[in-house]
């Protein structure tokens, strides 16, 4: 397979394209500096070409040269800096930006293309956006940024520190037991993003489909309690339960494809059929003219939260070992009955442990999985019914069709 040779000279244009494309960002701003910027749309394309040309010295031999001229931008940059603070003027963001311009012109010529093209564009975008970066920075909850922070230090101190071996007649892998806690915590995470950004703007039904893929069944609770307090947006409550559950089957599909693949090819018609299913029961929801007025979404939890990921890990390791001695006390049987009785609370533990456990056949990996998914489905529906009662019939009539549609697909082919 042939490829693009990136020769000296397409090298050199990228480079200078890159300084000219920073320089071009920077020249914009001089409006909002009172003209005092340190360099423009002129000396960024001079920077990346004094970069390149370093580069082509380094090349040659002349490998003194590339760090002397770095240390030397430093230098001037520094006095630049300098002056700035003593007219009052705090910011070192043209300063980095030129020292970046500096390094793209070099990594043009020293590495792969693309490493230059990432470093030089990634600089020009986020000096242009640093109204919306600021804007987004304001809104943030320091204390949901706290806590992700907190998440993720935990992350990367503690599993690098975890054995990676199994350990008991269980087969339980410290590593790999916090990996699926950090997947299902990713992508809970990014779900939630996706609710706090766009929820509000959209209404319920985006807050059901985005919620879905931190909880359903936080959704569902949390929108039949909307629909408790102001009965008008009862139909459009339900409808984003309905949703919620209907993004359920999509998100455990991905779960389980980083876990077992092999069970991707048996569950992958089942789970689109339920989830189609569902979307269709929730826009046949005859949802009558609603009150103008403030959108009240429902309220989850950030999944990138210490506590309920130990939470999540201890469910998951005391369900990997429930289920194998029910497999090896009860046999598949005992496993469908587990299905069932796990299925009213969090099912992506019982799941992931059925997934997770290699010595059972699909069949009976997907009769479990779907048995839970069927319990869990009737579950929802009792948790709105329960909360919204004048919705309670149309509510039980849709969940006990989709709940009834899970039992043909248990012995499917």
């Amino acid at each position: 397979m042939n490829t693009f040779d990136w020769t000296p000279q397409l090298r050199f244009a990228v480079a200078l394209a890159l300084g000219f494309l920073v320089g071009l960002e920077r020249e914009s701003t001089k409006a909002e500096h009172s003209g005092r910027v340190m360099a423009g749309v002129r000396t960024h394309p001079m920077i990346a070409m004094f970069g390149f040309a370093c580069a082509w010295l380094f090349q040659m031999g002349v490998t003194y040269l590339l760090p002397a001229a770095m240390l030397g931008l430093v230098i001037l940059t520094s006095i630049n800096y300098a002056a700035k603070i003593k007219e009052q003027h705090f910011g070192s963001t043209t300063e980095i930006s030129i020292l970046l311009t500096f390094v793209t012109g070099a990594l043009a010529l020293l590495v792969d293309i693309w490493a230059a093209m990432a470093v030089g564009i990634s600089n020009a975008i986020l000096l242009s956006e640093k109204a919306a970066l600021e804007t987004w920075v304001q809104k943030l909850d320091k204390v949901e940024f706290l806590a992700t922070l907190k998440f993720l230090t935990v992350t990367l101190i503690v599993l690098p520190a975890l054995p990676d071996q199994a350990y008991t007649a269980y087969q339980l892998n410290p590593t790999r037991i916090w990996q699926i806690v950090i997947l299902v915590s990713t992508i809970g995470f990014v779900g939630y993003i996706l609710s706090k950004r766009f929820g509000e703007k959209a209404g319920l039904w985006l807050s059901g489909v985005l919620g879905g893929v931190v909880s359903s069944t936080a959704v569902t609770v949390a929108v039949g309690r909307i629909a408790q307090g102001d009965p008008e947006r009862t139909p459009s409550a339900l409808q984003a339960a309905l949703l919620a559950s209907s993004v359920m089957y999509l998100r455990i599909l991905v779960l389980i494809a980083f876990i077992s693949p092999a069970l991707v090819g048996v569950l992958l018609w089942r789970f689109i059929a339920l989830s189609c299913v569902g979307v269709i029961l929730a826009l046949t929801v005859r949802r009558a003219k609603e009150t103008s007025g403030p959108v009240a979404t429902p309220a989850l939890h950030n999944p990138f939260e210490i506590t309920p990921a130990l939470l999540f890990a201890a469910l998951f390791v005391v369900l990997m070992i429930v289920t194998n001695i029910v497999k090896n006390t009860m046999g598949s049987s005992g496993l469908i009955a587990l299905g069932a009785v796990v299925g009213i609370t969090d099912i992506d533990p019982f799941i992931l442990s059925i997934a997770h456990e290699a010595g059972l056949t699909a069949s009976v990996s997907v009769a479990a999985i779907l048995i839970a998914m069927m319990s869990n489905t009737i579950a929802k529906g009792a948790y709105f019914g329960f909360l919204v009662r004048p919705a309670r019939k149309e509510t039980a009539v849709r969940y006990l069709i989709w709940a009834v549609l899970h039992i043909p697909l248990v012995f499917a082919i």
